[in-house]
């Protein structure tokens, strides 16, 4: 394996094996969808070692997921045993006998992969730390040792709220425990610490969060632990710290390779920095000799701003480490731009789509393969409509191609409330399906709290809906409470609901708990008093408002509270869809539909499913086919970004993202209306996305069978707004109607006057409200209306419910 080797450049491509055959120095690859980037640092890692002679031991290799480490470790072991056995058997590795491969393989594995430093930033710098962290002392300090404990999420939300309760003696209610994590966590991956936060406090709560900062650092190095962020925080400060352990490994490890650098966060780019330039400004570092930093990315999939990644980091790497030259003639810079993934088609819309962003490298992403079909577009009534539209596309092509397999089929989405709808059609017809990336939608944690308390409803005796809603939100009913509650029901051989309903028995067992345990009977009671007369999406309502849990999420104000709200929403949709197809819909008729949804293949092991998931999981993957359902403004694009451009861009990636995950078939769907919150249908207007996709692409459908269809073969008298809107049209014959259209019925502007933004306008539900943007021109204006006590709204001006508001 010593002897000088070109093996690993065969097979590449001219820019593959430009990257590849690098040596020393910065050098930025800037990777495509499908480029094949991860064959490049494998085979670069191979080249370094088995052409440049490179000890394994110096190099670093810093990944995005523990998974995609492990299989570029594997990659690496299968592309040097290869090597090895023509130069040890003179024959390839295909003929060898197993037990001759995997000799091959371990002997790689002893002598090469064990040594290579290959795993994510926290992996990577934990195992650092477990080697010098006790040569650091804070800033305060404190020490740790290297048997330090790692907490976990769970561990550091408890002890922060701990410090907040107990030693700061603070309202919880006041000053969230959750907001403070939140804060801290922030905090340590921009690299600060609690004296910065408390120099740049504006206000008691930013001191306060300064203080709880300083407590838990203090008790982090009591308890010898560290939490997830410190894992990055420390080896900052430590390199900065201490000259001869920064030198150490800054000599250690001379060839660094960092993959999905779009993605890293600042905290990161300074370990980087540090182990490249010894403490040195990038830009001004020349000492290059056997020593190099390859970074790989694409700007243009950047997702990951909630999660603090920059991709400036990435754009400003010729700046910090290369030669600042034009693309053109960089020598610090290769662009794989070759995609061996998706058909010529996909290709074409996907760089027509990102090209209307402004902060990306330029790049044109090439076609391997045929032109293959175009894309199909559908357009459907309603979010039911779009599921079964995509389910019967699915099933069709199933059907007609036996060599497709349901796992080569995924369907994409914005947000996790979208699978609600897709789930309950995947399950009518059978078809077996897994969630990625997160819970399916009636294993949700909110989803299946807001269920144990209508099954408690209808079924007292049910304590494992009891013990599950008892204290949730938080009552401050403590366990020990709780466990003598159960005791005392199991002794008397009654259902539990028995001794907690008991007032008497409350104020007996309960101790300080009492007052929570008996604010809960009573909402209980409430709800039970408007069982029969309330529907069921107007129950789940109640329980949601009533019990706190949604003022919770508002208050707890995180993304991830966020979805979880949005979560909700989606289970009132869901009741109000049960009533309108059921005519006698009540509540055990709900909750067995909910279970079946929830049960529906969970035994089934089989691995040939239809995939689901969020636009963000699906990174990194690929898929034969791919249904992008749900490109609608204000939802794909969300709300959020409209009245910002660079997340508009970053929504733009994520489409991008989306379409660059099919590599035979791609499919787009909309919808002319979605439930909102609350069971209102409104009008949606097709995404932004869908005008900047070449129109000779896209094969426009409207369905046949559209959810005003489909409620009628099931013999549903309960119509959306739109259906009644057919009926009442008489000047138009039923069989001449367009399937989504709706007939103008509010004047817009007097002639000769345009809307305009800062117009007055008065919406029949909404009230008034002031437009802040409009999209489109001519006749295909779409408007954006600020609402009084209301998110914004995006409506078409010529069907929505509107008029100019004229000021005296």
């Amino acid at each position: 394996m010593n002897e000088p080797s070109f093996e690993f450049l065969e097979g590449l491509n001219d820019a593959q094996r430009q990257a590849v055959d690098h040596h020393v120095g910065p050098l930025l690859v800037v990777a495509g969808a499908g480029s094949g980037k991860t064959r490049a640092l494998t085979h670069r890692i191979a080249h370094l070692i088995g052409h440049h002679g490179v000890d394994p031991a110096e190099i670093l290799a810093v990944t995005f997921t523990n998974k995609a480490a492990r299989e570029m470790k594997e990659r690496l072991e299968l592309l040097l045993a290869k090597k090895l056995a023509n130069a040890q058997f003179g024959q390839p590795w295909s003929t060898l006998p197993t037990i001759e491969q995997r000799q091959l393989r371990q002997r790689i594995y002893t002598e090469i992969t064990k040594e290579l430093w290959i795993g994510t930033f926290h992996a990577l710098f934990a195992r650092l730390l477990r080697f010098d962290i006790e040569k650091f002392t804070g800033a305060e300090g404190l020490r740790w040792t290297r048997q330090f404990s790692i907490y976990d999420e769970t561990d550091a939300k408890n002890l922060i709220k701990e410090i907040v309760t107990q030693e700061m003696q603070l309202d919880p209610k006041r000053f969230d425990p959750k907001k403070i994590r939140w804060s801290i966590s922030r905090a340590k991956n921009q690299g600060f610490l609690p004296h910065h936060l408390a120099e740049k406090a504006q206000g008691r709560i930013d001191e306060l969060t300064a203080k709880a900062y300083k407590l838990y650092r203090n008790s982090l190095a009591a308890n010898n632990a560290l939490d997830f962020d410190d894992l990055l925080l420390l080896p900052v400060q430590l390199l900065k710290q201490n000259v001869d352990v920064r030198d150490y490994w800054h000599q250690r490890f001379r060839h660094i390779l960092v993959d999905e650098y779009q993605d890293t966060n600042q905290i990161q780019y300074e370990l980087i920095k540090l182990l490249v330039t010894n403490g040195n400004e990038p830009s001004s570092f020349k000492n290059w000799k056997d020593r190099s930093i390859f970074v790989v990315g694409d700007a243009d999939q950047s997702i990951y701003s909630f999660r603090a990644a920059d991709f400036r980091i990435l754009m400003g790497f010729q700046a910090d480490f290369g030669d600042k030259s034009l693309d053109t003639t960089t020598s610090t810079m290769v662009k794989l731009e070759e995609n061996y993934r998706s058909t010529s088609n996909i290709l074409e819309a996907a760089n027509s789509l990102i090209s209307h962003n402004t902060e990306r490298i330029e790049k044109v992403l090439r076609a391997t393969r045929a032109e293959g079909e175009l894309i199909k577009l559908t357009k459907c009534d309603d979010e039911i409509a779009e599921a079964e539209a995509i389910v019967h596309r699915l099933r069709m092509i199933n059907a007609a191609n036996p060599e497709v397999r349901w796992g080569d089929m995924a369907v994409l989405y914005r947000t996790n409330a979208q699978s609600r709808a897709i789930e309950e059609s995947l399950v009518r017809w059978g078809i077996p399906y897994v969630v990625v990336g997160g819970l399916r939608f009636y294993d949700r944690r909110e989803i299946k709290d807001i269920l144990a308390y209508l099954r408690l409803l209808i079924n007292p005796a049910d304590n494992v809906s009891l013990l599950r809603v008892m204290n949730v939100p938080k009552r401050g009913i403590g366990k020990t409470t709780i466990q003598r509650l159960t005791d005392a029901a199991n002794q008397l051989s009654i259902p539990l609901w028995e001794v907690v309903s008991d007032a008497e028995a409350v104020r007996s067992l309960g101790g300080r708990s009492s007052k929570g345990l008996l604010e809960f009977c009573e909402l209980i009671n409430f709800l039970n008093s408007h069982l029969v007369s309330s529907s069921i999406s107007e129950l789940i309502q109640l329980v949601m408002e009533k019990s706190g849990y949604i003022s919770g999420l508002i208050a707890e104000g995180t993304d991830e509270a966020e979805e979880r709200r949005r979560n909700l929403q989606e289970l009132v949709n869901a009741a109000l869809q049960y009533q309108e197809e059921n005519e006698a819909a009540d509540l055990e008729g709900f909750l067995a539909s909910a279970a079946l949804a929830s049960d529906a293949d969970n035994k089934d092991t089989q691995i040939d499913r239809v995939t689901l998931m969020t636009l963000h999981s699906s990174k990194g993957l690929e898929f034969p086919i791919v249904c992008l359902v749900g490109m609608e403004q204000g939802l794909f694009p969300s709300y959020r970004s409209l009245d910002d451009p660079a997340s508009l861009e970053e929504e733009r990636r994520l489409c991008y993202v989306g379409l660059t995950r099919a590599k035979e078939r791609l499919f787009l769907t909309h919808a002319t209306e979605r439930r909102v919150w609350g069971g209102m249908r409104e009008a949606a207007l097709p995404s932004i996305f869908l005008s900047e996709i070449p129109e000779e692409l896209i094969q426009g459908d409207v369905p046949l069978s559209g959810g005003t269809s489909l409620r009628r073969e099931r013999n549903l008298e309960r119509q959306t707004r739109i259906d009644r809107n057919y009926i009442q049209n008489k000047a138009l014959e039923p069989n001449n109607i367009p399937k989504n259209a709706v007939r103008r019925k509010h004047p817009g502007p007097s002639a000769g006057k345009n809307w305009s933004i800062g117009d007055k306008v008065i919406h029949k539900s909404f009230g008034l409200g002031t437009i802040s943007h409009i999209f489109g021109e001519g006749e295909k204006i779409s408007i954006a209306v600020k609402f009084d006590g209301l998110g914004p709204k995006i409506l078409d001006p010529r069907l929505a419910p509107i008029e100019l508001h004229e000021c005296e």
